[in-house]
């Protein structure tokens, strides 16, 4: 059985900015993943917005949305409680709320790999107390 991906930010950034220092790492890498990869909709915001004044960033990121490479199956609304916990438990690190969103989707989804660029999912833990396996630059 094929892993789950939950796609952070900094990837999905990476594929659509060339200028990205992550970028060849991250067409690899999604090349190498079945589709579609799950995600939050602070995600989407967050992307589109460091997006903005590269040409045709957020068309890009919304068409892979739209063409259902990328789905978006989490609704902040059912785990708001459960991630105020994890930003209040995480408030040293800081934890943002896109990253609480993806710790929880971590929790739904067992054997997900979180994709991202951000070495903080090392500290990040779901229920408490389980690493949350990864896919991430060797280097940084």
């Amino acid at each position: 059985m094929r892993p789950v991906y939950l796609l952070d930010t900094g990837p999905l950034v990476a594929f659509v900015n060339r200028r990205d220092k992550h970028h060849e790492w991250a067409r690899a890498s999604l090349a190498s993943i079945a589709p579609p990869l799950l995600t939050c909709e602070g995600v989407i915001s967050e992307a589109c917005f460091l997006l903005q004044h590269a040409p045709g960033g957020p068309l890009r990121v919304l068409d892979l949305v739209g063409r259902g490479l990328i789905r978006i199956p989490y609704v902040l609304g059912d785990d708001a409680g459960p991630v105020a916990k994890l930003l209040e438990r995480y408030s040293n690190v800081p934890m943002s709320l896109a990253d609480g969103c993806l710790v929880r989707l971590a929790e739904r989804h067992a054997g997900s790999v979180v994709f991202t660029v951000d070495r903080v999912f090392r500290i990040y833990r779901r229920h408490g107390r389980q690493a949350i396996p990864t896919l991430m630059p060797a280097t940084e």
